[in-house]
């Protein structure tokens, strides 16, 4: 009897939010995880402990995925020890909101560079080094429909990022790869609640029909989907997890 191998997930941004809840669930469903982080190492480690006390397997490894080298160790430390990535789900990003008018330059520069680039970099290895078959899922933001004021340096990043994986997923024709993007609405997180007054969390979270704002586990659902069997004839989509926000 042939033993099947078990599949690898690679989250990036697992430690915390809706990326930690992403590396929770894949592991739930039978991938082994590495739950890559930037600077949350503490965080990272107890995603790990916890994939790790419900029978899962993991390991946090340490990137910062706007840098191409640290990006291309990621991946060789990956194989090492679980075997190169079955799914790539880029959650890594950050979100700096300001009116055009008065954004700085450092944080366009570091939007692009954590979002926009970090994305570019990790699909570029996966691209070279998946095995057929695999699944690609990035972040998105259902900002790019609702197109709220002060997001724009922010949505940009995230339209790039569906338009360059819809491009990638007619480039691995033949190869059974699927690429797709996941846009979640306001999410109860520790980046969505930072900054923001009661008053603004209550009004966006009345933006959807559903009236609450998503918990990191709505999204993670519609990742696994697309990660999974049952998701492998949606190829170069946009899934909006918001509740019908948009």
């Amino acid at each position: 009897m042939t033993i099947e191998k078990q599949k690898t997930a690679l989250v990036t941004g697992a430690s915390r939010g809706i990326g930690a809840a992403i590396a929770e669930r894949l592991a739930a469903d039978g991938f082994a995880v590495v739950v890559n982080y930037a600077a949350s190492e503490k965080a990272a480690h107890d995603v790990v402990a916890k994939i790790e006390s419900a029978g899962g397997r993991a390991i946090a490894l340490q990137a910062n995925v706007a840098d191409p080298a640290q990006v291309a160790e990621l991946f060789d430390h990956s194989k090492a020890t679980f075997g190169v990535p079955d799914v790539l789900v880029n959650s890594a990003g950050i979100m700096q909101l300001s009116p055009l008018a008065t954004s700085e330059d450092e944080m366009f520069d570091r939007t692009i560079a954590t979002n926009l680039k970090g994305t570019f970099n990790t699909l570029r290895e996966a691209a070279k080094r998946m095995p057929d078959g695999g699944r690609i899922v990035n972040l998105s933001t259902s900002v790019t429909g609702v197109k709220l004021p002060s997001y724009g340096v922010y949505a940009a990043t995230k339209a790039a990022i569906e338009v360059m994986g819809d491009i990638l997923s007619k480039e691995l024709r033949g190869r059974n790869i699927t690429v797709n993007s996941v846009a979640p609405g306001p999410t109860e997180t520790e980046l969505f609640m930072d900054g923001k007054t009661d008053e603004q969390i209550k009004g966006l979270s009345k933006l959807n029909p559903l009236e609450r704002l998503g918990q990191p586990e709505d999204i993670a659902n519609a990742v696994s989907f697309l990660a999974g069997p049952e998701g492998g004839w949606i190829n170069g989509q946009t899934l909006r997890a918001n509740g019908g926000m948009v």
